[in-house]
């Protein structure tokens, strides 16, 4: 593989967001002979904060359209991000980095979840909302990690700061 590719790949592996792990659904609507309409329950580790995990539900339209990926899925989402672990920043970021990232529609909705600082609280703070090409959506949610010691862990180190990239 010729260097330039080699790097290339390196950079596109690097950007690529957390992946959600499915931990459960619900069925919200029954549909007769297609997949019901759900609410789907997801887990996924922030790349960049080891010891902090990210809670994701949201609502996955079904039928034969929604089975296709065809179906543009609502913009209803929760999140609730919490500190699993000693927090350790990996690399610093950038304020509103992206972190999560799911198609909602075939083409023209997403939903993001992006990663701010609180920098007075010592603070990780997360955002979830969609994203469309036309207009996007007011409905959001947002969930609050604040840097804490973890019990077990070695409390002559200093605590980790959320601080962003300069």
């Amino acid at each position: 593989m010729a260097p330039q590719a080699w790097f290339l790949s390196l950079v596109l592996i690097a950007a690529i967001p957390a992946v959600a792990e499915e931990l459960g659904s619900v069925d919200t609507k029954w549909r007769a002979l297609s997949p019901d309409d759900s609410i789907t329950l997801d887990v996924f580790d922030d790349e960049k904060v080891e010891g902090v995990a990210c809670y994701l539900s949201r609502a996955q339209v079904g039928g034969y359209s929604g089975a296709l990926g065809l179906a543009e899925d609502t913009s209803d989402a929760s999140l609730d991000c919490q500190q699993v672990g000693p927090i350790v920043i990996r690399e610093p970021f950038e304020k509103g980095e992206r972190v999560f990232r799911e198609r909602r529609s075939l083409i023209f909705k997403s939903m993001k979840v992006l990663r701010y600082c609180d920098l007075a609280r010592n603070v990780i703070v997360y955002l979830v909302y969609s994203d469309k090409v036309v207009e996007g959506s007011p409905k959001n949610s947002v969930s609050a990690v604040p840097i804490a010691y973890w019990p077990g862990a070695d409390t002559t180190q200093p605590l980790a700061q959320c601080t962003y990239a300069r």
